[in-house]
């Protein structure tokens, strides 16, 4: 690689973002406490803020959001119960399939026919059918995803999300949104975190995809589901014991939400540049921009060649915009693929 770009800009994910100086620093200091035992002081703190944001009664840290969304379908579904998730949503596709392997569920994908990686209320209400005789597949929940990582970041705005949770609840469907990226959501739309959470009945989110924290998930609910998060969260061996150092950078990275609306404007910047030298590309609602490619290896191979990093995602290159990558380093990237 010449000096041009000996520089690697990271656009795989959001998720490559370190922590700051100031972050460390409150993880330095952190009140601690056996998190098992005693429930970490910094700790609990971190979830009933993170409850207070989502609109709901409690929340429980997790060391991710795969093990979020896990144990949230392991205490909705009993084993052999059929539930409702968008085509392509993390959870049936980029999580080792645990919803069927460890939480029993009998997956059915929806298709995107009410817009990038949501269903129509008509297709929720249609999938859910009738009642099942006793030898058949009993549904029991929808999983709504927001942003929609396979969709570009896509918005659910609140009004269809108020549709999609109606239908689920007039079909006797309890509801867990995979809000991993919902701060995005929430910046991209002016509105509150538990604007996007109305009726569901749990939640996961993300404090290191985009807010900066190494590691860290949570999952919220009622009391009584975080109760039984917590139970769950250590039979799958994520038990903290000192995690008010992890719960710290948490606290920090909340205080980042506002700035994603500058990833957001990259992002907008981004796929207006590769527009103009020829590529297919979405327009991004969020920081995630896909485009569609001729061939996707030799695409991926032609920018690892100008030092810039993206993945695959669903047949396209993704990339993803975030902290750690300035405006500049974007202005970079689009001279680096020069002009078609």
């Amino acid at each position: 690689m010449d000096s041009v770009t000996a520089s690697i800009i990271d656009l795989r994910s959001d998720t490559v973002t370190k922590p700051d100086d100031r972050m460390r620093a409150a993880m330095a200091a952190a009140e601690v406490g056996d998190d098992v035992l005693d429930h970490d002081p910094t700790m609990a703190r971190l979830e009933e803020t993170v409850a207070g944001l989502l609109g709901l009664e409690a929340a429980l840290w997790v060391p991710s959001g795969s093990m979020g969304n896990l144990i949230a379908l392991m205490l909705h579904l009993k084993r052999g119960d059929r539930f409702l998730a968008t085509k392509g949503s993390h959870v049936l596709a980029h999580e080792q399939g645990g919803a069927a392997w460890l939480a029993g569920g009998m997956p059915e994908p929806l298709p995107w026919d009410g817009g990038p990686g949501r269903p129509t209320p008509e297709t929720v209400r249609h999938a859910i059918g009738a009642p099942e005789p006793y030898f058949g597949l009993y549904t029991t929940l929808l999983c709504l995803e927001n942003t929609h990582n396979a969709g570009g970041g896509a918005v659910t705005p609140p009004d269809e999300h108020a549709e999609l949770v109606a239908a689920a609840k007039q079909g006797g469907l309890a509801v867990h949104l995979d809000g991993a990226r919902i701060w995005n959501a929430s910046v991209a739309l002016g509105l509150a975190p538990s604007a996007l959470t109305a009726g569901v009945d749990t939640v996961q989110v993300c404090l290191s995809k985009g807010l900066g924290a190494p590691v860290g998930s949570m999952v919220a609910g009622s009391a009584a589901f975080a109760a039984e998060a917590r139970r769950a969260r250590k039979m799958l061996g994520g038990g903290v014991r000192q995690g008010g150092v992890l719960a710290a950078a948490g606290l920090i990275a909340l205080e980042n939400i506002d700035s994603l609306a500058e990833d957001h404007v990259k992002a907008t910047t981004l796929a207006d540049g590769l527009r103009e030298r020829g590529w297919d590309v979405t327009q991004p609602d969020t920081n995630i921009v896909l485009a569609t490619v001729p061939d996707l290896d030799q695409a991926l191979a032609q920018l690892r060649g100008v030092g810039v990093l993206a993945v695959p995602m669903d047949g396209r290159v993704r990339f993803i915009t975030h902290r750690d990558v300035s405006t500049d380093d974007i202005t970079e990237v689009l001279r680096r693929l020069g002009k078609e």
